[in-house]
């Protein structure tokens, strides 16, 4: 039995739509697995009740009376906040009571979370967010989504090994590719930490890289890793987001009714919408941690289980531990 536990005090709606997305995966979501919901127990329990048709046994409450608010200081409410539902659904994990954890809340105490009370694998200097962008075949992992502002070329090239892995385990990709982000394709292109990670990752052998790779190319299945910092990949992240929501709105403007409701306008609006891939993975702690987006919609919440429940049955935690053992250029 795999055991999530999912924060049910996350995002701007909690926690009905965490409970509403908890309620949706055990009903829809094939498998053998247990939902803990972690929060202020009266709350969940009220929530809960608005859903009779839960299976006796698959979802499970943990209670935690404290809740870390969106402005709160990420590291401090981790210290301070010690019965939050962040902090208590990690220490689930870390007690070996969980295997992954959920979060639509504080982003910032999320990664301060995992990376205390989880901690990194060795090898990994920092973890990182791996963002799913839809293109015109299979998404491709873009990391870092946001987590780390600067970074160092063997920081860059960590990420590179770590997208892999997630690639390979999650995504199904047999031999990932991997793009350095940039502003053109020349080597020596771009700041002193992107010329020198394209130096690492060309010498390393055991990646597929394909070289620098622009903007323009994200979208066009160029390859199935793309590596930046998170300052950059998180602006991408926002800007994509913004575009996609126009791209609706335009054309739900200029079509008619008729058309948009059809299978196919469906299809699209379903490769364009970010509650299909859940939520984004941290990559490189000790165990399995998702965030999904503040605004997440319970497909959302419940896709992001989905993604959690592949994460723990492929052991990616365990494969990201071999490959930076394995990568002596990192460690």
């Amino acid at each position: 039995m795999i055991r999530i536990a999912l924060d049910a005090m996350g995002g701007d709606s909690a926690p009905e739509i965490p409970v509403a997305g908890a309620v949706q995966a055990v009903l829809e979501l094939p498998g053998s697995y247990e939902i803990q919901l972690v929060g202020r127990r009266a709350e969940i329990e009220a929530a809960l009740a608005r859903h009779p048709d839960v299976p006796e046994g698959r979802i499970t409450i943990v209670d935690a009376p404290d809740v870390i608010e969106m402005g709160d200081k990420p590291l401090a409410a981790i210290r301070g906040k010690r019965k939050s539902s962040i902090r208590v659904a990690l220490e689930l994990q870390k007690a070996g009571e969980s295997d992954a954890f959920i979060s639509a809340g504080n982003t910032g105490a999320v990664m301060a979370g995992s990376t205390l009370l989880l901690g990194l694998h060795e090898g990994v200097q920092r973890t990182a967010i791996g963002a799913l962008f839809p293109t015109r075949s299979d998404p491709v992992l873009v990391v870092d989504g946001g987590a780390n502002i600067d970074c160092s070329p063997r920081e860059l090239m960590g990420f590179a090994h770590i997208g892999v892995v997630y690639a390979r385990d999650v995504l199904g990709r047999e031999n990932p590719t991997v793009g350095l982000l940039n502003i053109g394709e020349e080597k020596d292109k771009g700041n002193q930490a992107v010329v020198g990670a394209h130096e690492l990752l060309k010498a390393d052998k055991r990646l597929n890289f394909v070289g620098n790779v622009e903007g323009r190319d994200i979208l066009g299945s160029e390859c199935d890793v793309v590596v930046c910092d998170g300052f950059v990949g998180n602006v991408l992240l926002k800007f994509y987001e913004t575009v996609a929501h126009l791209f609706g709105d335009l054309l739900k403007r200029e079509i008619e009714p008729e058309v948009l409701e059809s299978k196919a306008m469906g299809r699209v609006f379903r490769v364009l919408d970010y509650a299909e891939y859940g939520g984004a993975p941290l990559l490189g702690v000790r165990g399995v941690a998702i965030i999904c987006h503040g605004r997440s919609p319970a497909r959302a919440i419940k896709n992001a289980i989905g993604v959690a429940v592949q994460a723990v049955k492929v052991h990616l935690s365990q494969h990201i531990a071999a490959e930076m053992a394995g990568d002596e250029a990192v460690a």
